[in-house]
């Protein structure tokens, strides 16, 4: 195991040993940065899909409105 020091305000040390008395702090600790790195890779992954995403926006042509209300037509008959 590795040790990790952390520098954190008195009130949110307050608060979290409040929250956890008599639990394992380490493995809570431990917990919530596996949640916080994958919550990081999320984002990363939600960052590049939206970069993406705008890049074929970027080359795909308009579309007139009348091939669209026609094509909800042939859709709803």
């Amino acid at each position: 195991m590795a040790t990790v020091n952390f520098s954190v305000p008195p009130d949110v040390k307050q608060a979290f040993d409040k929250a956890f008395k008599g639990a394992n702090k380490s493995a809570v600790l431990s917990g919530l940065m596996q949640q916080a790195i994958e919550e990081q890779k999320k984002n990363v992954r939600r960052a590049k899909v939206i970069s993406q995403l705008l890049a074929l926006r970027k080359e795909s042509r308009p579309v007139q409105r009348s091939v669209i209300q026609a094509a909800r037509r042939k859709v709803r008959s």
